[in-house]
C-alpha cells in the first residue's frame, strides 16, 4: 500500500525533519510541502493527496482550521510542539497526534494506524430537499433540509430552527453534523450548526477573536474563535 503525502509546516527544518524519518517507510512517499495552510489548501486542489502531516501553530490558518478543509477520504497526522491540542486534534478525526521532536516509534505506530486508501469511504450527505418529520406543538409536520437555519445543541437533544417555529430532535450535534453537507452547513461552534446560505450578516464578537453570525431570521450565533477564520473562507471568494 502507498500512500501519497502531503508535509505541512511553516518551519522549513521541521519539514526536512519530518521528511528524512519517513524516508524509513517505503510505503510513505512525500509529494509535497506547503510552509502554510493556504499553501497546503491549493496543493490538496491541484493533487491526489492520501496523508496529511500537519502542524498546529501555523500563521493565519492554523493546522485545526486546515483540517477542517481537508477532504474527508485524505487522512492527516498532527506534527506538532503542544500537547494542549489533542483533544480538539482527535475531535477532529486525526488518526495520530505526535509531539515535537518526533520519535520514530512513534511515528511507526502512527502509520501502522493509516486505513488504506481504498477503505475510505465518502460521507453520504443528506440532500437539501430531504424531508424531516418534526413536531410543533400537538402536530407534525416535514420540514426540508434547506428550511432549516440552525441546529443548537441541549443536552442529548438538539433544537432545529425552522420558518414554522422550534421543534426538537432526540439526537446529539455530532451526529447531525455527520450527515449535513459542509458545503451548506458550518459548524459555528460545539454548540451550533448553521445553514450558510441563512448568514445574513457577520460582526466582532464580545470575546476575543470570536464572531457573531446574524441570521435572516434575526438569529445570533456565537462563532468560536477556532471557527472563525473557517467561516470567513466560506464567503471569500477570490
Amino acid at each position: 500500500m502507498k500512500y501519497k503525502c502531503l508535509l505541512v509546516d511553516d518551519e522549513r527544518l521541521a519539514r526536512a525533519e519530518l521528511k528524512r524519518l519517513l524516508a524509513a517507510y517505503p510505503q510513505c512517499s512525500v509529494i509535497a510541502e506547503a510552509a502554510s495552510g493556504a499553501e497546503a489548501l491549493s496543493l490538496l486542489n491541484q493533487h491526489s493527496i492520501d496523508v496529511v502531516f500537519l502542524d498546529i501553530q501555523m500563521p493565519e490558518l492554523t493546522g485545526l482550521e486546515l483540517a477542517l478543509q481537508i477532504p474527508a477520504h485524505t487522512q492527516f497526522i498532527f506534527c506538532t510542539a503542544f500537547n494542549s491540542f489533542a483533544l480538539d486534534a482527535f475531535e477532529l478525526n486525526a488518526v495520530d497526534y505526535l509531539l515535537k521532536p518526533i520519535v520514530p516509534e512513534r511515528l511507526s505506530k502512527a502509520i501502522q494506524k493509516l486505513k488504506p486508501v481504498n477503505s475510505i469511504a465518502s460521507p453520504h450527505y443528506l440532500a437539501e430537499q430531504h424531508g424531516i418529520l418534526l413536531k410543533f406543538g400537538d402536530s407534525q409536520r416535514v420540514v426540508r433540509l434547506n428550511e432549516i437555519s440552525r441546529f443548537e445543541s441541549i443536552g442529548n437533544h438538539a433544537a432545529v430552527y425552522t420558518p414554522y417555529g422550534k421543534s426538537f430532535i432526540h439526537s446529539s450535534l455530532a451526529k447531525i453534523e455527520q450527515k449535513l453537507d459542509p458545503a451548506l452547513f458550518f459548524k459555528a461552534s460545539r454548540a451550533d450548526i448553521v445553514r450558510i446560505s441563512a448568514i445574513n450578516k457577520i460582526e466582532p464578537a464580545i470575546n476575543e477573536g470570536g464572531l457573531l453570525a446574524i441570521l435572516d431570521d434575526g438569529q445570533q450565533v456565537d462563532v468560536s474563535r477556532r471557527q472563525a477564520q473557517q467561516l470567513k473562507l466560506q464567503f471569500n471568494a477570490f
